[in-house]
Order: C-alpha cells, then structure tokens, then sequence
C-alpha cells in the first residue's frame, strides 16, 4: 500500500476557517468516496516535536491508497478529483505532493 502525503501552507489571503470548512465539507467527502482511497486525513501542523521557531508548513494530508496505479491512472484525471484539486490549489500555496511506502 502507497501513502500520498502532501505538505502546503495555505495561500495569502485564505483563512484557516475557511479553508477547514472547504476540507470538511469538499475536501474529504469528494476523496473519502474513492474506492481506491482507504483513509484520507487532514492536519493542521501545531508546531515542531524538536527546535524552536516556525514550522515549513501548516497543512499535511495523509492517503492511503493500496493502487497507486490506478489512482494515478485512473481517479486522477477524473472529474472528481480534478474539481477538488482545481479548488485546491486556490487555496494554498507551495504544495509538495509525495508518494511514500512503509518500510
């Protein structure tokens, strides 16, 4: 099984009420409701475990995803995730997109 993990800060002028409302009403309902897509969960980052200072981030999402393949191949390109990546990217800024597998 995959992980995707995707790290962003939220885009200037967006607030954090309103980009959560986004997550909890679109966000996680349009990804939640893809066969390929075993759990999808949304932090907010609080701050650092070790050192001081601002964190590189404020958002990180967690998918397991046990096809990758047809994800990529198929859920992707797809209406769906297509709108919901389109509202996405208005809403936050520097996104880094990841693909993990456990060790």
């Amino acid at each position: 099984m995959a992980a995707i993990i995707i790290k962003y800060q939220l885009a200037d002028g967006v607030t954090r009420e309103q980009f959560e409302e986004w997550v909890r009403t679109k966000d996680q309902p349009a990804m939640r409701s893809l066969s390929r897509v075993d759990s999808f969960e949304t932090y907010r980052v609080s701050g650092k475990l070790i050192g001081e200072g601002d964190t590189s981030v404020q958002y990180v999402e967690l998918f397991d995803v046990p096809d990758l393949a047809g994800f990529t191949g198929e859920d992707m390109p797809g209406d769906l995730v297509q709108g919901v990546m389109g509202e996405f990217m208005g809403l936050v800024k520097d996104p880094e997109f990841l693909i993990a597998e456990k060790v």
